[in-house]
């Protein structure tokens, strides 16, 4: 696997993913800080301080492991939408999983609904299978999380099995490589 160094800018059709910037800050405490955007993921907000390390992370996974998360923005006016990636997080899941990266991607209130984790996900993908050659791309979802269901189905994740993160039932997802696909 190549390791990137740059965060890669990615456009699709209405959308703008680039490498998170201290300006995002505001846009993304508030979306860390929305009980409706967490509800699925993990279910506690973030308070200012956790959601500027989640920003720096962001930025920071991509010295460490060659790819990291996005900052999605509506291409034509610059909107923050959320953000979406990849990363290694070292969970400690049965499986273990940190030896592929992890999709996730959050979103806030106002981009619910609209397409843009799909559109944002797949670009991520794509760029994935040209850059990294990963064989596989894991995701883990709350089983109660229909809209990130359809979201990772869409983009070619699998369902594998049920685990648990944090004393909580995740579903565990993955995604071969295309040329890997059986």
């Amino acid at each position: 696997m190549s390791i990137a160094r740059e965060v890669p800018v990615l456009k699709t059709e209405r959308l703008l993913l680039r490498g998170a910037e201290a300006s995002d800050f505001e846009d993304s405490a508030a979306m860390w800080g929305d009980p409706d955007v967490v509800k699925f993921i993990g279910g506690q907000t973030r308070g200012r301080q956790d959601a500027w390390f989640t920003l720096c992370r962001m930025r920071g996974m991509w010295d460490v492991v060659g790819y990291g998360n996005w900052v999605v923005c509506d291409r034509s006016t610059g909107q923050f939408l959320g953000e979406v990636g990849l990363a290694n997080f070292m969970r400690g899941l049965k499986p273990d999983i940190s030896d592929f990266p992890e999709a996730g991607w959050a979103y806030a209130r106002h981009a619910h609904g609209k397409g843009y984790a799909t559109e944002a996900l797949q670009a991520v993908l794509d760029w994935a299978d040209e850059a990294l050659k990963a064989n596989r791309i894991v995701c883990i979802i709350d089983p109660e999380h229909i809209a990130s269901q359809r979201v990772a189905e869409k983009c070619g994740f699998r369902f594998v099995m049920m685990t648990k993160y944090r004393d909580s039932d995740v579903q565990l997802l993955e995604r071969q490589m295309p040329s890997q696909k059986v």
